[in-house]
């Protein structure tokens, strides 16, 4: 069993910061990627950013330049710090993982979702 924790969500002015945790835990043979998505209500899903285990990272337009996602040297928590947040950001946030785990006698990756952290901008 695997399990992906977010904390760090809340509320903050516009132009504020936020930093979010995930945390991996569970039968965990490696990390390839973790990354995080928000949805906003009434939107889909969408992706923010994600970082490869070799360290690679990609992130969503809209917050190049204001987020910056990392991962802790054992590669089992990742962070996303947002500066500059705007009242846009505003939505719920989940972290993703793809993990690899031992299943019928492989090693295979299977994708994993966090419950969400809320993030509000607001004044």
């Amino acid at each position: 069993q695997v399990q992906l924790v977010e904390s760090g969500g809340g509320l903050v002015q516009p132009g504020g910061s936020l930093r979010l945790s995930c945390v991996a835990s569970g039968s965990i043979f490696g990390i390839n990627r973790m990354g995080w998505y928000r949805q906003a209500p009434g939107k889909q899903r969408e992706l923010v950013a994600f970082i490869r285990s070799e360290g690679n990272t990609n992130y969503a337009d809209s917050v190049k330049g204001r987020f910056t996602i990392s991962r802790d040297v054992a590669g089992s928590t990742a962070y996303l710090q947002m500066n500059s947040l705007k009242p846009e950001d505003t939505a719920i946030y989940y972290c993703n993982a793809e993990v690899r785990i031992y299943q019928a006698m492989r090693i295979i990756p299977e994708d994993y979702w966090g419950q969400g952290t809320q993030v509000t901008v607001s004044s």
